[in-house]
């Protein structure tokens, strides 16, 4: 006798199962789910002979780089060990049947509160290059941000020649005031923000600031990218060899490189 073939429910039930399975798994043996945890908490930096208590994540600023690639999962769980409400956004990712791991307080979640803890959980999805992560409630986003890097799937090729090194470089600000105190008083008096006391690169400030060289920053606090030892000429990200990623976490304006 012939083989029986599957009655016609039972052959569209099996591929409807295996149609939504490949949607949502693309390549399963390439992709893995990589896990993070944030802990929010308070530590002392110190920057300009300035000592503070600032918020952070897992006591460094910047915060720890993300690393996947194109087709993983992120599973990072976030939790508040400080007074402040807490929410993270994960900047430029496509936040694809993921809307509620998108961050922004009060627009995709309530924010995170003390002594709470929430987990975003979202599938990089036709995404490669550098992003970055930040707080996404008040002001908090000037000492609450890190980079992203998304790598190509596993086994595919850079579009140009594959870096033997790659070094993220991190702009940003720093404030000797706490910002929500700066962004408290912007709001009462209905005018600007007052500017910051030094730009910096990956959480240090230049040596073209008082007190940059001596005390500028604290064994107390580590900074998540390596120190800067090359020249760099580009805008927002660069591929060398080495590779420069660079992003631009200020809060209030662009910078261009020269």
């Amino acid at each position: 006798m012939g083989a029986s073939l599957l009655p016609p429910p039972a052959f569209l039930a099996v591929f409807l199962f295996s149609f939504v399975t490949l949607s949502f798994n693309p390549e399963p043996a390439l992709a893995i789910t990589r896990h993070y945890k944030f802990d929010v908490v308070l530590q002392n930096v110190t920057r300009l002979c300035h000592t503070k208590s600032m918020v952070t994540v897992n006591g460094k600023f910047p915060g720890p780089r993300i690393v996947a690639r194109e087709g993983d999962r992120l599973v990072i769980r976030v939790v508040n060990h400080v007074q402040n409400n807490i929410s993270i956004h994960w900047h430029g990712i496509r936040q694809l049947r993921s809307g509620w791991a998108d961050g922004p307080a009060y627009v995709t979640q309530c924010p995170i509160q003390t002594g709470q803890s929430y987990v975003y959980n979202y599938t990089i999805v036709g995404q490669r290059g550098t992003l970055w992560w930040h707080a996404h409630i008040s002001w908090l986003r000037s000492t609450l941000y890190g980079p992203i890097i998304l790598l190509p799937k596993r086994g595919t090729p850079y579009p140009f020649a594959k870096p033997y090194k790659e070094v993220p470089i991190i702009f940003g600000e720093w404030f000797n005031a706490d910002p929500e105190a700066i962004i408290s008083q912007a709001m009462q008096t209905g005018g600007g923000p007052n500017v910051s006391d030094a730009y910096t690169i990956n959480g240090l400030p230049g040596p073209l600031y008082n007190c940059s060289a001596k005390g500028n920053s604290s064994s107390s606090s580590s900074s998540s990218s390596p120190p800067l030892s090359f020249n760099w000429c580009t805008w927002f990200m660069v591929r060398a060899k080495p590779s420069k990623r660079v992003a631009n976490f200020r809060s209030e304006a662009a910078f261009s490189i020269n």
